[in-house]
């Protein structure tokens, strides 16, 4: 199966499945040097876990993460970093269901198409434990970022028809985390909890939107013309579970506009230093950071495992009424947040290190 690595120069490998003994990665090209926190990365990787509140899966994972290489007295070594995080809670029996019926709207079907033999086991590759890894990498990669005065936070803006009251902007994680939705904003957060429940109690899922906003980027991330910032960024962000829309900067809204209102006007301080007065464009201009924030949305579907009963086929193509089972997230937005924030430090601290050879001092 190919398509398990991610990066130029920060590369991450990822294996195992949702119902395997464990999932891990291979991080590649990570400089030697770095004073790694681990509670910090433990951190990341407890905002990312099931059962942390009634919003979400009740699957109990720890996810704490072993060592195996790499890192040695806390300091990354220059050596590949491999690490492993142990599936402790599976529960296996609940998917016996689905050895010969196909989930609407996963990828048991196209999985089974493609390779002919699949893990049936909570979606196996496919599933979203997978991602923990990427958690665990992106929490590296920030950790490298900071010594720059680069770092990224988002957040749940809408879930379902429920947003909040104002544009994107940077939030630190005590204001986003404070409620169990993660929106800093407390009016949207009660009204979307509610609806999260209310999905739940129903066997019914939501979906939603989750801003990221990245600060302190410098001016020049980016490869021209194939490897835009913005198309990478893309690459990074389409490969999180149930997103189904991406928008930088002015987005969609954008296309409605006229260029001389579009347009981001470029001013200079009293330093020289170069600003825009808008931003439109997200921090992207030309494939290459502008050194402005970076500002992005993603539309998350509503999570495709429901617990009611849905018209589907067997694997032999007979029609069936498929039972939900097991144990489901109603919204996945509230624990996809770490998963955006970990695969844009990813891009973020790949492109940082090309850039470092872009040109002669």
């Amino acid at each position: 199966m190919a398509g398990n690595t991610f990066g130029t120069l920060f590369r991450l490998t990822t294996f195992g499945e949702s119902h395997g003994n464990a999932i891990g990665g291979i991080i590649d090209g990570c400089p030697a040097g770095i004073a790694l926190n681990i509670s910090d990365i433990q951190s990341e990787l407890d905002r990312r876990r099931p059962g942390q509140s009634s919003l979400t899966t009740p699957r109990k994972e720890h996810d704490t993460v072993e060592w195996l290489s790499g890192v040695f007295e806390g300091i990354t070594t220059g050596a590949p970093i491999g690490f492993l995080l142990r599936n402790e809670d599976s529960n296996s029996g609940d998917y016996d269901h689905l050895k010969s019926a196909f989930r609407p709207s996963h990828a048991d079907y196209t999985y089974t198409a493609k390779y002919g033999h699949r893990d049936h086991r909570g979606g196996g590759r496919s599933s979203a434990r997978e991602t923990a890894c990427r958690v665990a990498a992106g929490a590296i990669a920030r950790q490298l970022l900071a010594v720059e005065g680069i770092d990224v936070s988002a957040y749940v803006e809408r879930v379902e028809n429920t947003d909040v009251s104002f544009p994107p902007r940077y939030f630190d994680r005590s204001e986003i985390d404070i409620s169990p939705t993660r929106c800093p904003d407390p009016i949207a957060a009660k009204s979307m909890a509610a609806i999260i429940e209310a999905a739940r109690i129903d066997g019914d899922t939501v979906g939603g939107t989750i801003a990221l906003v990245g600060r302190g980027i410098p001016v020049g991330l980016g490869e021209p013309v194939f490897d835009k910032f913005q198309a990478v960024l893309a690459h990074a962000l389409w490969r999180v579970p149930a997103v189904k829309s991406m928008e930088i900067g002015s987005g969609l809204h954008g296309t409605t506009m006229r260029g001389t209102a579009h347009n981001d006007p470029i001013r200079a301080n009293e330093g020289g230093k170069l600003y825009t007065v808008t931003n439109h464009s997200g921090g992207v201009q030309g494939g290459i950071t502008n050194g402005e924030n970076l500002i992005v949305r993603l539309g998350f579907k509503p999570v495709s495992t429901l617990m009611r009963p849905q018209e589907s086929v067997s694997t032999s193509s007979e029609s069936i009424t498929l039972e939900g089972k097991g144990r489901h997230d109603p919204c996945v937005l509230p624990r996809a947040v770490p998963i955006v924030e970990a695969m844009t430090l990813l891009v973020l601290a790949d492109h940082w290190l090309i850039n470092r050879v872009a040109k002669l001092p």
